[in-house]
């Protein structure tokens, strides 16, 4: 019957030892590892992404506490299976308090957020007077979605989603470990490392899809495509430390460059499928927006900057949505690379002259000693000249004249060039 026991809930960790991420909260020194070491509870919320840990940390203070478990799903449950869970609590408690050798209960109550305010009212009593110590579990932001007297008197723990290092070591596990696989299958290095990209940083996903594979593989060995088929869907050859990555993001910034939004959302869609991290895609936007956009459109940046923000926010499968904006957008954007060509020429003249002396008259003078050295003596204050423009040097003397930026006749830039034509004649 053992082996009927899906293989995630097989793999359960049952003591920090076995557990993998979350080491801001459970690394030595850190708060978790202090609780369970000093066998002390308190009311905790795990707030973080699903396969993260959450449920499977709640076990683990249960267990190493030497607490009874009790655990709801706020999608199944309601007030009376909270009230039959209090009355015995309550009697565990009364009977501790009468110094027979009682556990403690701890109510675990996964997807918290989904009780209504009544039901979450009606856990107040009882965290309060230590019936029970209550985990609660959420994907939602705590601050929305849980009430504010419950937050006070928990603690709010976010956790991370699990990076791949921490998923490859995870199924890595699942293959070695007695109560997983056993070393009845080998995995090959290519199902392995798409399988820990594939998964979102969801360990549950990442077991679940294993098992199965392990069913489909022939000869004990499973291969990328029976990973591919465990998940029904198709394995992309893209290698994120390899050749293939950098061909795929090579393509993907040409083609934005190249002013062809078609060929952009289809590299764009190589990278999302292939298990791309969507936060690499949007920070190479706002590089992009600025190096061969730039000043030609002042709201490509925006619309970059935007996207990562919303790319934070919302994140897989969503995201896509943002990203596929962002990109038509900058792909059909008029294109000038005059501001990344000038702080390079700036920065060959910085590496060549070294530090050159500002000049004394746009120096700073906060103390008399410095006014004494003549430091900002003869700066014209702008404003109190015709139009904002004072005729003074602003560069170093052996610079003087120097013109870095030569911005394009395209897009914006050409007002641009209009502006600079107009204060270099006052």
């Amino acid at each position: 019957m053992k082996t009927q026991v899906p293989l995630a809930e097989r793999m359960r960790p049952q003591n920090l030892s076995e557990f993998f991420g979350q080491t801001h909260l459970v690394g030595e020194g850190k708060i978790l590892h202090k609780l369970l070491s000093q066998d002390k509870l308190f009311s905790l919320v795990f707030w973080g992404p699903p396969g993260s840990g959450k449920t499977t940390l709640a076990h683990i203070i249960a267990h190493s506490t030497q607490s009874l478990f009790a655990p709801l799903s706020a999608v199944t449950s309601g007030k009376k299976d909270l009230q039959k869970i209090f009355e015995e609590a309550k009697a565990k408690m009364d009977s501790l308090c009468q110094g027979n050798d009682r556990k403690k209960t701890i109510l675990f109550v996964d997807e918290i957020h989904r009780f209504s305010k009544t039901q979450q009212d009606a856990l107040l009593p009882y965290v309060e007077t230590g019936i029970v110590t209550f985990i609660g579990a959420t994907t939602e932001n705590p601050s929305f979605r849980i009430i504010s007297p419950l937050l006070s008197r928990s603690r709010v723990l976010v956790l991370k989603k699990l990076d791949e290092k921490q998923l490859r070591n995870i199924a890595l596990q699942a293959l070695q470990s007695e109560k997983g696989l056993h070393n009845k299958f080998k995995l090959e290095e290519k199902a392995l490392t798409y399988l820990s990209s594939i998964c979102d940083g969801d360990s549950r996903i990442l077991l679940n899809t294993l098992e199965v594979a392990s069913t489909l593989c022939t000869q004990n060995t499973i291969t990328l495509e029976d990973v591919s088929e465990a998940i029904q869907k198709k394995a992309l050859f893209y290698d994120k430390n390899a050749e293939e990555h950098y061909n795929i993001i090579s393509a993907f910034i040409k083609s934005l460059r190249g002013s062809n939004p078609h060929a952009a959302l289809y590299w764009l869609a190589r990278m999302i499928e292939g298990g791309e991290d969507p936060l690499f895609i949007a920070r190479r936007l706002v590089i992009f927006a600025s190096e061969d956009i730039g000043n030609a459109d002042p709201l490509a940046l925006q619309v970059a900057t935007s996207s990562l923000h919303a790319v934070q926010f919302v994140g897989l499968p969503e995201c896509k949505l943002t990203l596929a904006q962002a990109v038509t957008y900058l792909s059909s954007a008029p294109k000038s690379n005059a501001s990344y060509t000038a702080i390079l020429e700036a920065i060959k003249d910085v590496e060549k002259y070294g530090a050159l002396p500002v000049p004394l008259h746009i120096r700073n003078a906060p103390t008399q000693l410095m006014k004494d050295l003549d430091y900002g003596k003869g700066y014209q204050y702008p404003h109190d000249h015709k139009n904002g423009k004072a005729s003074q040097e602003y560069l170093p003397e052996k610079l003087k004249g120097k013109k870095y930026y030569h911005p394009k006749n395209i897009g914006f830039e050409k007002n641009i060039i209009e502006r600079l034509k107009f204060w270099e004649k006052e």
